[in-house]
C-alpha cells in the first residue's frame, strides 16, 4: 500500500512518519501511531521555511499539493468553538460563510495565534489536522482529500507531512465540507 510521496515532496526524502515520530509534536505523534498508516510520510525542513509560500519556493513542492490547517473559533451562548480547517494553499478558508454555519455561530474568526498554540500543543506555522483536540471537527475541503499527495503541518516547524489527502478525510472527526476552500 505504498504512495507515491514525490508528486509533492519536490527535492525533499520523505520517510514513514511511523519510523521517526521524533519529527512530530507529541499529539501528532500520537495520533500519527493511533492511524497505523505507512502512508503518512515525515520530512525534515529548514524552520525558516515553514511557512507555505517559502517552504514551495526552496524544495520545489507544488502549491497546489500543499494544504493549510488553520484553527478558527466562534462562540455560542458564551461557549468558544474550535475548529481545524484544512484547506489547499491555493485557497482560502471561507470562515464567515461555511465555517461559521457549521459551527452553528454568529462570527467566526481565525483563532489568535496564542490560543491556537496552547490548545493544539503544536508550533506556529507547523499546525496539522493529525492530533487536533478531541473535541474540535476537522473540516477538510473535498479538494484537500482528493490531493494523490499533499503536505501539511507536523506540529513542528521544522518537518512537514506527506500523505494522501484521503488520508485526511479518514481521521477521526474529520468531515468534507463543500465549499470551505474558496
Amino acid at each position: 500500500m505504498g504512495v507515491d510521496w514525490s508528486v509533492a515532496a519536490g527535492t525533499l526524502d520523505v520517510s514513514s512518519a511511523l519510523e521517526h515520530l521524533d519529527l512530530l509534536a507529541e499529539p501528532v505523534a500520537a495520533a500519527v501511531r493511533e492511524l497505523d498508516d505507512e502512508r503518512v510520510g515525515v520530512t525534515e525542513i529548514d524552520p525558516e521555511l515553514a511557512d507555505t509560500a517559502a517552504f514551495c519556493e526552496q524544495y520545489g513542492s507544488p502549491l497546489e499539493l500543499s494544504a493549510n490547517c488553520v484553527v478558527v473559533a466562534g462562540k455560542r451562548a458564551g461557549e468558544v468553538r474550535y475548529a481545524g480547517c484544512v484547506v489547499l494553499a491555493t485557497t482560502r478558508a471561507d470562515v464567515n460563510g461555511v465555517v461559521k454555519r457549521r459551527l452553528d455561530v454568529r462570527k467566526a474568526s481565525f483563532a489568535p495565534m496564542d490560543d491556537a498554540v496552547r490548545l493544539s500543543a503544536m508550533e506556529y506555522g507547523g499546525i496539522t489536522p493529525f492530533g487536533l483536540p478531541a473535541d474540535w471537527p476537522i473540516l477538510v475541503d473535498p479538494e484537500v482529500a482528493k490531493a494523490p499527495a499533499v503536505v501539511v503541518g507536523s506540529g513542528l516547524r521544522r518537518s512537514k507531512i506527506i500523505t494522501p489527502g484521503e488520508i485526511l478525510a479518514q481521521l477521526p472527526r474529520a468531515e468534507l465540507l463543500e465549499g470551505l476552500g474558496r
